[in-house]
């Protein structure tokens, strides 16, 4: 059976991560980002491991097959970022996407953030799907809140508030 683990971010996944995130936005979805489009990647703990933030990775075998991450933006709010998972991770076999946006979620809570929003492109369908089967309903641009970091390929946007 193959295990699967979650661990917080540390250099030694840099790498991995980059061509992970990169592989799915250029070649699965034919998105035309790079990395430095992404600043972000290169620099995780001070962009996503700072204030109430973090970013996570799945590993299989000790190989990164998922990401996720949460912003502080302040206001008791978060903003979800740089969900990917593996297309032969994906689905209900593995449960990754879930198992990620729990362990995101569970932080989120223990971290007294109240609502989290995220931004994501209109090709990526069976994301859409994913977020509105976890109870986020998706919002105009014009809701979100001001500190949000929208990216230049996020054209559909979503909320959820935290109990």
């Amino acid at each position: 059976m193959t295990k699967i683990i979650f661990k917080e971010y540390s250099k030694e996944y840099k790498e991995a991560i980059i061509h992970l995130i990169l592989d799915i936005q250029q070649n699965e979805f034919s998105i035309p980002i790079t990395k430095e489009d992404q600043p972000d990647l290169s620099d995780i703990p001070n962009f996503y491991q700072s204030g109430k933030g973090n970013f996570w990775v799945a590993l299989c075998n000790n190989q990164v097959v998922g990401t996720i991450s949460l912003i502080d933006i302040g206001n008791s709010q978060g903003a979800l970022r740089k969900m990917f998972v593996k297309d032969a991770y994906r689905g209900s076999k593995y449960n990754i996407s879930k198992l990620l946006l729990q362990k995101l979620m569970g932080w989120a809570k223990e971290c007294s953030i109240h609502e989290i929003y995220l931004g994501t492109t209109e090709k990526f369908l069976a994301a859409h799907r994913f977020y509105e089967k976890n109870n986020f309903i998706q919002i105009a641009k014009e809701d979100l809140p001001n500190g949000f970091p929208i990216m230049k390929v996020d054209t559909r946007f979503y909320k959820i508030k935290l109990k």
